[in-house]
């Protein structure tokens, strides 16, 4: 049994006792030590290491580094699969580039035990610090990018509202998905440059809330779409570009019934006043997942379309 793995059941046992449980808070107190895991002890050591060095020089910073924990039925031999490697770990690279908001590369420098845990850090850009330097760049994309990334993880796991963090939804549906696939929960920990860190987890119960987040209503109203016929299907589909210029809207109509379309004989290039019911699907976030246009009849004839030049 790994360390780490020792002290969860440890923890366990002692949650069932709870008279054990303030025994062994008393024991640890009187013996200065605490309980803690290994990530805060190696934080510590990284506030500790970086204080130091600042001593002599005042601006020295740390090489950031990213650790992914996994737990599950199959990470106790402290190995990654290949199968897991491929469907997690550039989804995690993807989420991180959509959190900063620029493309960010990681590049794996390990795997240890305690479970499986990933360690890599960014990419360094061409011009910047060797890694294993005290003197890195001031605050990177991948830093920025992880504080977003985290506060979204923690919304999921505390089943909060997520809406501050709606850009960044879809990016990390490839991530829960692929840990709902291999029965894994992940542990994520960010060390940035300036010796601080940030935790965040995604377990089942985040990827349970994530999946009912998604769950869509419906949204419908009514409206007029005017513009010129540029494509027709047989099935029962016909495209309107609402003007002439290049970069126009163009919606594509649905006929329920097929042969109402060809009733009415349109022919490319007339123009047409349409009644429709336009749909939207959104998701809890208010993200719109799909929208259509479906005829419900034709409206009043109105003013011919504007040239645009």
């Amino acid at each position: 049994m790994t360390g780490d793995s020792w002290r969860e059941h440890r923890r366990a046992l002692l949650s069932d006792d709870p008279a054990a449980a303030a025994a062994a808070a008393r024991l640890l107190a009187e013996m200065g030590a605490e309980d803690r895991d290994d990530e805060e002890v190696e934080g510590e050591h990284r506030a500790s290491r970086l204080a130091a060095a600042r001593e002599y020089t005042p601006h020295a910073r740390l090489d950031e580094e990213l650790r992914l924990r996994l737990t599950g039925p199959d990470t106790e031999g402290g190995a990654l699969r290949f199968q897991w490697g491929d469907a997690l770990l550039h989804p995690m690279e993807s989420a991180l580039s959509a959190a900063a908001g620029t493309p960010v590369q990681l590049e794996l420098t390990g795997i240890s035990a305690g479970s499986t845990v990933v360690h890599a850090r960014p990419v360094a850009s061409a011009g910047s610090t060797q890694p294993g330097t005290l003197d890195a760049p001031a605050t990177s994309s991948a830093s920025t990018g992880m504080s977003a990334l985290t506060e979204l993880l923690r919304a999921l796991e505390t089943q909060s509202d997520v809406r501050e963090w709606s850009r960044l939804f879809d990016a990390v549906e490839p991530l829960s998905r692929a840990l709902g696939k291999f029965r894994l929960d992940l542990g994520l920990t960010w060390y940035d440059a300036d010796g601080g860190t940030r935790r965040a987890q995604l377990t089942e119960r985040g990827r349970q809330y994530a999946e009912r987040l998604r769950e869509t209503r419906d949204r419908d109203q009514e409206i007029v779409i005017s513009g010129r016929i540029t494509e027709l299907r047989e099935s029962g589909w016909v495209k309107v570009k609402a003007g002439t210029a290049r970069n126009a809207q163009a919606y594509e109509v649905h006929f329920e019934e097929p042969e109402e379309l060809v009733r009415m004989r349109p022919g490319l290039g007339d123009n047409v006043h349409f009644r429709v019911r336009f749909r939207q699907r959104l998701d809890s976030v208010g993200i719109v997942r799909s929208s259509e246009y479906t005829y419900l009849g034709q409206a009043s004839e109105q003013a011919a379309l504007p040239f645009e030049g």
